[in-house]
């Protein structure tokens, strides 16, 4: 049951992205902007809807405390960094859009195996894609983003099926953590 609920999001998934790509190209970096747009909210809400569907308490506090980071981490450097957007704006770095979709793409990936995150992670590259195509972001923008999104995922969330890897920083050495629920 758990695979063909998780075969039912992902094909919804599909479905967008090819809608994305089959757009006419006169309005093409209209449309990849909208879509961006579009995907940026769709695929943490896919992630969150994912623990409400699976009745999984466990899950959703882990995404509220992924997503309350990530948002605190991203907003938090956008407004003391204020970089210059190529399009002329302010508050470039890092890309909120990109460490939305690579949240929830971290969190399905975390939370409930790589193999779920797939089109997810497809999804949040096309997100980074976007904004450096419309001229919101440069690449490092949505790169730090992105590593904010996936960082804040990997570091709250532990597995479904209780096996959880996550980074660890202690006297400056970065290790990793391997735990097992038996």
């Amino acid at each position: 049951m758990f695979n063909r609920q998780f075969r039912v999001i992902n094909r919804s998934t599909l479905l967008v992205l090819l809608m994305v790509f089959t757009q006419n190209s006169v309005f093409a970096s209209k449309s990849i902007e909208q879509a961006g747009d579009a995907l940026q909210i769709l695929v943490p809400s896919v992630a969150y809807a994912t623990t409400l569907y699976l009745n999984d308490k466990k899950g959703q506090a882990q995404f509220y405390k992924a997503f309350a980071t990530n948002l605190a981490i991203t907003f938090g450097l956008k407004n003391s960094v204020a970089k210059k957007r190529p399009n002329g704006g302010i508050h470039s770095f890092p890309s909120g859009h990109t460490s939305a979709a690579f949240q929830g793409a971290a969190f399905i990936h975390k939370r409930y195996g790589l193999q779920y995150s797939i089109p997810a992670y497809l999804a949040a590259g096309f997100v980074g894609y976007s904004r450096v195509e419309s001229k919101y972001h440069f690449n490092e923008d949505v790169i730090a983003g992105a590593a904010i999104g996936i960082i804040s995922s990997f570091y709250f969330t532990t597995s479904f099926h209780n096996i959880s890897i996550r980074p660890l920083l202690k006297n400056r050495t970065i290790t990793v953590q391997l735990s097992m629920m038996l």
